[in-house]
Order: C-alpha cells, then structure tokens, then sequence
C-alpha cells in the first residue's frame, strides 16, 4: 500500500514529504493507521546519520500509536478496530533462547529494527512512525490499555520502556532507593516509573535549576552533583542509579553515591564513555551496567502497569510539518519532556517519489 510519510533523503537535508510503498500484510501482519508518534533522539541521530550507519531515504519514528485496519489470516492477538502500539522493534528470529524467554531485543541473531533495520524476508529496509500507516508482524504489535491517553502513549514505547526495564531488572519497589541521572525523555520517564514502583527517587544534577520540575514530577530529593559536600554526604545511599545522559560523560563521580552491590545502570549514552576508576567498584562490589529497550512482554506489562497507575509522558503535541523544528529544538535540549507528532496533520504537501 502506499502511504503519506515525511522522511529524510540526506544527513544535511531538512525531513520532506515522501510517499512510502508498505508491503501487503502477510499472514500474520497486522496493518495499522498511525494516530500519533513519538519523537526520539534516536530519530534526530539517524535522520542526520550521526552513528553513520543511515542510508536514505528513510523514514524514523518508533513510538507509534494507531488502530488496526487490517490483519492476515493467520492473526489472532488483534482484531480490526483496535488500538495498538509498534516500538522500537517489528521482529526478530523468536527461534532462540532470549526470544523464547521474551527477551527479544536480544535476540541472538539480532532484532530487526523499526527503522534503519532489514525485513528478515525480503532484505528490504525498514521504514518507521513518520507515515500514516505501518504494516508489523502480529507478535510485535501491543495492545493499549484501556484509559491510557493515546495521545500521550507513544513515548512509553521507547522512553518508558528503557526505564521501565532496568527498574524490573534490578526489583525496583517501596522503600528502594533510585537515583536519576540528566531529566529529559528519558530521565522523566525514570523519575515517574520509579515513583510509581514506591521507591525514593532523588534526580542528580549539575545545577539546582531543575529542581522545581523534579518535584512536580514526583521526585523526593534533588542531589546537586556539583556540590562537594552534598555529594560525600550521599555516598553509599542509593540501591539503582539510571543513567539517561545521551553524551559522553563521566561516571566516576556517580559510582560512591552506590550502596554495596548497587548498580549505576546507563541507559542514554550509546558510544564512548569518560575512562572508568575501578577503586570504588572493587571497594563497594559495586557495578555499572547497561540496557537498552525491553522485550515484547515486559513492554505489554510496562502499558499496562501505566495504564493502572496513571503514568503518562509530558508531551508537546506538534504537526508533522513542525518536525525540522522541533529537532532543533531537542539539540537545544528546548522540549518539556516529549515531542509527540499528531499524525492527522501528515499530507497536506506535496510529497516526491517513493
């Protein structure tokens, strides 16, 4: 089916109108209309091929909320009608052990990515959100709550479930103790899930300008990093630390603020860090780990456990002709906390050849 899309043809080009060929919904694909997509920093690193793996045309966008128009024949989790989810993933080999255990984003022969990824079929490249509809194999499609907001719901597909995930990971709950690094997309998130859970969260931060905003958002304590005394004051303090800064970075001023075998989990960072002292880690039998997304069940209990809690994203709802702006916007870190695109807006340029 062809398809309404904005898509970037060039790392130094603004994102354009684009018309996009879907293929036709297998046996077990579902076809979605898009109502709303959330915008990512991943989507701004690959449109301007920051990681320098892009090739265009490609059209980004993996936090994806939409109605079911369409199903395969062999389809039996969602039916016409229904509002669903797509995020960062559409498939993956579900023949090996991580896939069996529902751990699909580490897949052993890799997860194949919503966009910027290859159909396991066909080869051809993978096309995400920015477009009125997406064709994705039923196991990869989630369901939306009842109650959940839909148009808020698209960011908890990414930025919800990467926090959410290491929150499970490491028994998040009342009385633990979590620390947030940098308050953004992520960071938000972060902060709103590990409240949530019932557990104590203080926001770490160079300056005490946040603050106001990590109490509004639920935060029980801010830490100014840059404050000596205040930071030897919290050493041993916390049970988890997320780390959702998306630069490089130095870790080691973090690592005292953990409790014996406490973890700083980074979560925003993809690429180099700032070298690492291993004293306090071997003093403290303390760890830094890393994550990124979630499976497909744990992404179905993170909606779920949002719907029943009342977790929503702050989003700015934006048209999808405001999306080269918005970008500049987000390198300015200028976005309280979220850009969510209403995709009813799309198609009102004139698109180029697919």
């Amino acid at each position: 089916m062809k398809t309404q899309a904005y898509a970037a043809t060039a790392a130094d080009k603004p994102l354009g109108p684009y018309i996009l060929e879907r293929r036709a919904p297998r046996f077990n694909d579902v076809a979605i209309e898009i109502l709303y997509c959330g915008v990512c920093h991943s989507d701004l690193h690959t449109a301007r091929n920051d990681w320098g793996w892009t090739n265009y045309p490609i059209v980004v966008g993996h936090e994806m909320v939409g109605k079911v128009i369409a199903v395969g024949s062999g389809v039996s989790r969602h039916k016409v009608g229904d509002h669903v989810a797509v995020g960062t993933m559409v498939d993956s080999c579900q023949h090996c052990d991580q896939c069996h255990k529902g751990e699909e984003q580490l897949c052993r022969e890799g997860n194949t990515q919503t966009f910027a990824g290859a159909d396991r079929i066909t080869g051809e490249p993978t096309m995400g959100g920015y477009a009125k509809h997406i064709v994705v194999r039923e196991e990869f499609v989630l369901k939306v709550p009842a109650g959940l907001d839909l148009a808020k719901a698209g960011p908890l597909l990414c930025a919800g479930a990467t926090t959410y995930s290491p929150l499970r990971t490491w028994n998040v709950g009342p009385g633990s103790r979590v620390g947030v690094i940098g308050m953004g997309g992520l960071g938000h998130m972060a902060i709103k899930l590990a409240v949530a859970m019932g557990a104590r969260v203080t926001v770490l931060s160079r300056s005490p300008a946040k603050e106001a905003d990590a109490t509004s958002l639920g935060a029980d304590a801010f830490l100014v990093t840059s404050d000596t005394a205040a930071m030897a004051q919290a050493t041993s303090s916390f049970d988890l630390i997320i780390d959702t800064v998306p630069t490089q970075h130095d870790l080691n001023p973090y690592i005292p603020l953990l409790d014996v075998d406490a973890t700083l989990c980074v979560v925003g960072q993809i690429g180099p860090l700032d070298e690492l002292n291993s004293l306090p880690l071997l003093l403290g039998r303390r760890r830094v780990a890393g994550s990124a997304i979630a499976g497909v069940a744990e992404t179905q209990e993170m909606l779920d456990f949002c719907a029943r809690k009342n977790v929503l994203p702050e989003v700015e709802m934006i048209r999808m002709d405001q999306i080269n702006e918005a970008y500049e916007r987000l390198e300015r870190s200028d976005v309280r906390y979220r850009f969510v695109i209403d995709m009813a807006s799309l198609g009102q340029a004139e698109p180029v050849a697919a």
